[in-house]
């Protein structure tokens, strides 16, 4: 019997892999008691996220809503929406931080022609929502000076803090975590807005999934979002709530793509 895969790389920080793990303990235990097969005893950390998503075998994973609705290539379906509780989020909703040096400039105008990071081009925190916020200053040609993919949130924040960037659009989430856990680099930045919110990334499962199993993975979100006894994990996770939702909830970050190119800004520059 072939054994599926199941990721939860999108939030992942080293001091929430514990609840990771508990949290697909317990969905794969509800798994098997309705007797799906081929349920992987351990969440997939052995390659990035991107490949996961493209992996045919994808019981249970969750994605950057921007690829979801621009990569062509993915073949996905979206089983429900995280509502998480941290600062900038709500509402199955999320949305960036602008983060800075602390004592630096605070206005976004006032970083144009300087160094912005991003995580990776195809995200949606990092560039697509940075991209919107920049859009309407940038009039029609570049706004900074050199934009650097960094490969990670936490690796932009590090940039900014070691003076090889000056600004980044930070995942609500993702701040959220690295502040509780990693307040030692937080401490020396700040931040200056906010990003348009946008439908959080979602749980998703392979395309070619069973109806019968799609219903048992709804069915254990349902259940781990309410079982009393995985509290602590679901505050680790910032986790409030898991609440049904489809891809047509992503629609809006394709329009702010393309209301991006129509004001002459069609990549973050």
């Amino acid at each position: 019997m072939r054994t599926s895969v199941a990721s939860l790389g999108m939030y992942d920080h080293a001091s929430q892999r514990e609840a990771n793990d508990r949290l697909w303990s317990a969905i794969a235990r509800i798994l098997r008691d309705r007797r799906v097969a081929g349920v992987p005893n351990r969440l997939e950390r052995g390659r990035s996220v991107q490949d996961g998503w493209h992996d045919p075998d994808l019981l249970f994973g969750q994605i950057c809503g921007f690829p979801l609705v621009t990569d062509s290539s993915l073949a996905l379906r979206v089983l429900a929406l995280p509502v998480y509780d941290a600062p900038g989020c709500g509402d199955a909703l999320h949305r960036s931080f602008l983060v800075t040096r602390k004592g630096d400039a605070d206005t976004l105008e006032a970083y144009r022609g300087r160094r912005a990071a991003i995580n990776d081009r195809g995200s949606n925190t990092g560039m697509n929502l940075f991209r919107a916020k920049v859009a309407p200053l940038a009039g029609g040609g570049s706004f900074f000076g050199d934009v650097r993919e960094t490969g990670a949130h936490r690796q932009s924040l590090s940039a900014i803090v070691m003076g090889e960037a000056d600004i980044a659009a930070i995942d609500a989430v993702t701040f959220a975590a690295i502040n509780r856990a990693e307040p030692e680099l937080t401490a020396s930045l700040q931040t200056i807005g906010t990003t348009v919110a946008s439908a959080t990334p979602p749980f998703v499962t392979a395309r070619t999934t069973s109806i019968e199993t799609v219903a048992a993975l709804r069915m254990a979100l349902a259940d781990v979002a309410a079982d009393p006894g995985l509290a602590d994990v679901r505050a680790a996770l910032f986790l409030a709530d898991i609440v049904p939702g489809g891809a047509d909830r992503f629609t809006p970050l394709r329009a702010l793509e393309t209301d991006a190119a129509i004001a002459g800004y069609p990549e973050l520059r």
